[in-house]
């Protein structure tokens, strides 16, 4: 589930009755024209100039920006960059951003936009770092990283159960904070807690809980997105084109999402987790072979995700291991008789 490389660029509309099939080819086609629209030559970061621009545009007073602007020779610039990068083939000094921003405030976010966009400095976004293809932190051209680090309330509300969470928060934060307030609501996201609630929304959110609910950007009501101008679009003021977009749509071409606003989902007290793995060769074709044919034929509150490793077996040879992880939304004694009916060859037992 990669997520968090997302750029600042133009805005594309569909109208609501273009077919699906033509509503993607067009948003793939649009984000590839504005990544290639941004991606010619542009000057080096001017870090004086450039601050200067920051310390003007800010919406307080500013007469220092330590904490918010980190070029490479600060103490924190390093930190900053690495702590979350997940590919390291990516790391080379020639790829590496010309400085970090790391706003506190959706007004900072504003004012870095509209700075970067006066000196012609491309932006690549950051919140979480799940980017096994470095787009938020490595480029040919000079660019700027924003990571939305700092960006991280959430806010539950238990009346209408919704929650606003800011585009920093990552989604083990979301869910540890439902929990808090709620034990029969949960969010339909991904599994990994450190991804970054921005992009995995922005890119769609497939998760353990897809089968029942679908993806987490289906139940995204609202968003607030900083466009390339600076202004602060909500759904309202965004309209439904820009707000069907960015829900799936990758975000790389509409703006920064400073915050979305999201449906919780009823959920049982009581679910039922499971891990099974297989290392004998011809089982665990057999049985990825036979999860393929009833997959689709299990209950919905049922979602079974398959793995496989690599593992080095007797004589150093390569073996393969398919492990089997599952989400039951209710009791053991519910999941065992409906896995022994369709899919028995897993040999799951009740082991409480």
């Amino acid at each position: 589930m990669s997520c968090e490389g997302i750029e600042v660029s133009f805005l594309f509309f569909l109208p609501h009755d273009t077919p699906k099939m033509y509503q993607m080819t067009f948003l793939a086609v649009a984000n590839l024209f504005a990544l290639f629209l941004f991606s010619s030559p542009s000057a080096s970061v001017d870090t004086d100039f450039f601050f200067s621009c920051l310390i003007h545009n800010f919406p307080i007073p500013l007469t220092s920006l330590d904490g918010i602007l980190h070029s490479p020779d600060t103490s924190s610039y390093s930190s900053l960059l690495h702590f979350s990068m997940q590919n390291l083939r990516f790391s080379s000094p020639n790829l590496k951003p010309q400085l970090i921003i790391t706003p506190h405030t959706e007004s900072e976010v504003q004012a870095s936009v509209f700075c970067c966009k006066q000196h012609n400095i491309q932006i690549r976004v950051r919140s979480g770092g799940h980017d096994y293809e470095g787009l938020s932190y490595a480029s040919t051209t000079p660019f700027v990283t924003m990571d939305l680090m700092n960006l991280t309330r959430i806010n539950i509300d238990t009346v209408d159960y919704t929650a606003r969470v800011e585009g920093g928060a990552t989604l083990g934060e979301v869910y540890y904070r439902i929990a808090e307030k709620t034990s029969i609501h949960g969010f339909p996201a991904g599994v990994c807690s450190t991804v970054g609630v921005g992009g995995h929304i922005a890119g769609g959110g497939f998760g353990m809980m897809s089968r029942k609910f679908g993806l987490a950007a289906d139940h995204v009501i609202d968003a607030r997105v900083v466009d390339v101008n600076g202004r602060v679009l909500s759904r309202d003021s965004m309209g439904e084109d820009l707000f069907w977009a960015i829900r799936g749509g990758g975000a790389s071409s509409f703006g920064v999402i400073t915050a979305w606003k999201v449906s919780l989902v009823s959920v049982p007290q009581l679910v039922t987790v499971f891990t099974v793995s297989r290392s004998t060769k011809k089982e665990a074709i057999q049985l990825v072979g036979r999860w393929q044919y009833i997959a689709h034929q299990l209950h919905d509150d049922l979602f079974i995700r398959v793995i496989f490793e690599a593992n080095q077996g007797e004589n150093r040879e390569r073996a393969i291991k398919v492990v089997f992880n599952s989400l039951f939304l209710g009791p053991v004694e519910e999941l065992i008789p409906g896995m022994n009916e369709k899919f028995p060859e897993l040999g799951l037992k009740d082991r409480l």
